[in-house]
This record gives structure tokens, C-alpha cells and sequence, in this order.
């Protein structure tokens, strides 16, 4: 089954707008792969395999699977085209850094995968932890669940079964780096993650998912800025956010939630797509201290 999708007239980029849907190159679930970007994810209809590659000034989707034609129905919005940049570039204008990084990365959409717990699953793992600890409980985890996804890309995963998740000691994921907090967290929203899917908005989503213990606002962000296309979830309580905002838009070096706030007051609509506007330009602050720590509870 396939699809044809026009690409927008002001300019598109394919892997910039993809690259918040695969957690790495090596991303079991989500990859790119010869000249196309392949997404395995349980829709309502059944395991599914999106392929979307360019093809001169359109897009060409094509399903695998069960759940081929819930994800060909919805490819435009997973391949960022739905999102509304209505009025943004008024709002960019406001700030000269802005201004300049939305025209140097016009091409950048913000996807809308639509389905929950697998981004959740991934936002609960990189809970305060480094990147590294973070994609070996994410990478472990759903190859100790190991499902192929349908297609015909070898070693491409299918995400979770959440019913699986749920029914799982905490104490299976610590040999993955996850001590119990995380894996009770991730376990309770495995629970519940019929009711989480069936979120009408970006809003309602947030207001359930934090009603869960464990997850708090930036959890949510995380979530709700790629399930939802959400332009204002900005990730309050991140690690290295607030400095990238302070540097970039103030020249400071380092910054705090409040401050990082209220820098962002002034594109507030559209706050998230500012932060990840600066993160794909790596405006990233000067680095001080040495690194976290990897650490391990395998034994624990």
C-alpha cells in the first residue's frame, strides 16, 4: 500500500523533521536505511511499518502490516505535514536569533505520530540519566521484547506491547540500567496506556500523563511535542535546555526554568518549536565540569 504526498512550497527536510522519532542510528525501532526512513508502531488496527522516502517534490508512503492503512492515513502528519507554521514567522521576528534560524531551517516540521507509549516509554528512560544510560534501557528493553515489525527491513523492532510492559517485574529492567522508580513509572502508564492513546489533544494528554506518578512536566513535553506536533511543550526541568536558551537568546552562560520562561514569553504558542529550532542549530552554551557518570543497577 502506498501514498504520494506533495511537500510544501517554502521547503522541507526529511531527516531534520524524523530525527526526533529514532533515538539514535541504531534506534531498533525507527531508523534510516537505504535513502528512506522506516517507523515500526502498533496502531489501532495491528502492527505497522512506515516507509517514507523523497521522491523529487514528494514524499512516497508506503505501509506494512496489519495496521498499513492506519499509518498510510496518516503518514503526512507523522512526516511533519500537517503542522501549522501559521504566524510563526511574525513571532521569530521578535528576536533576531530566531528570526535567523527559522530561515536557515525553514525545512523543519514537527511531526505527529499520534501514538503515546511509545514515546512515552522512551521520555520515562531518559529521566534524568545520560543520554548513553538512556538509549541502553530504551534498546534493551524492546529487544527483550522482541517482536519483527512487518516489512521487509531486517532487524526493524515493533515498540512494546504496553499489556507486556505492565505485566513485567521491576526488577527484569534493572539489568537494562533502570532502577525501580523508573520501571514502576513506566509500568503504570503501561497500565492505563488504552486511556493515554485515547487523548484527544495535546492538553488532555498532559493532564492524564501527569496524573500518573512519575511523570511530570517534562516528561510530558517530551511526549506531547512529538505525538501531538505540540509547537509550545517546552520541557521544563531538562538538564541542558534552559542553558541552550539562555545562551542563545541572552548570551548567557548558564540559565534556570524561570529564566528559561521567560525568554520564551514572547513566542509563547509557539515555545517548543523555538527550542527545537535551537537545538537543531546547536546553540548550545560552553560546557563546564566534567561528565555524568554512566551508572549501572544491574546488580542491585
Amino acid at each position: 500500500m502506498t501514498r504520494t504526498l506533495p511537500l510544501p512550497a517554502g521547503g522541507y527536510h526529511l531527516s531534520a523533521t524524523l530525527r526526533p522519532l529514532a533515538m539514535s542510528a541504531y534506534d531498533p525501532c525507527a531508523r534510516f536505511s537505504g535513502g528512506a526512513f522506516w517507523w515500526a508502531v502498533r496502531t489501532p488496527d495491528g502492527p505497522a511499518t512506515l516507509r517514507l522516502a523523497r521522491v523529487g517534490e514528494a514524499l512516497e508512503a508506503a505501509g506494512h502490516g496489519p495496521g498499513a492503512g492506519w499509518v498510510l492515513e496518516r503518514a503526512d502528519a507523522v512526516a511533519g505535514l500537517r503542522d501549522d507554521l501559521s504566524g510563526f514567522a511574525e513571532l521569530a521576528g521578535r528576536h533576531p536569533v530566531v528570526a535567523r534560524i527559522a530561515r536557515v531551517h525553514h525545512g523543519l516540521r514537527l511531526p505527529s505520530t499520534g501514538r503515546v507509549f511509545p514515546r512515552l516509554l522512551r521520555s520515562v528512560f531518559e529521566q534524568k540519566v545520560t543520554g548513553k544510560e538512556a538509549y541502553r534501557a530504551y534498546a534493551s528493553t524492546v529487544r527483550h521484547f522482541r517482536e519483527p515489525a512487518p516489512g521487509p527491513l531486517p532487524d526493524l523492532l515493533l515498540p512494546p506491547d504496553p499489556a507486556a510492559v505492565a505485566a513485567t517485574p521491576y526488577w527484569v529492567f534493572h539489568r537494562f540500567g533502570v532502577e525501580q522508580r523508573r520501571a514502576d513509572t513506566l509500568r503504570r502508564a503501561a497500565a492505563v496506556a488504552d486511556r493515554l492513546e485515547a487523548s484527544a489533544d495535546a492538553q488532555q494528554a498532559r493532564a492524564r500523563l501527569t496524573a500518573l506518578p512519575g511523570i511530570g512536566a517534562w516528561t510530558a513535553a517530551e511526549v506531547t511535542r512529538v505525538v501531538y506536533g505540540d509547537p509550545d511543550a517546552v520541557s521544563v526541568g531538562d538538564y541542558h535546555l534552559p542553558h541552550t536558551v539562555a545562551w542563545a537568546l541572552a548570551g548567557e552562560a548558564r540559565g534556570d526554568d524561570a529564566r528559561m520562561l521567560e525568554l520564551l514569553e514572547p513566542f509563547r504558542g509557539q515555545r517548543g518549536r523555538v527550542c527545537t529550532l535551537l537545538e537543531a542549530a546547536r546553540m548550545f552554551p560552553p560546557k563546564f565540569g566534567p561528565r555524568m557518570p554512566v551508572r549501572s543497577f544491574a546488580s542491585f
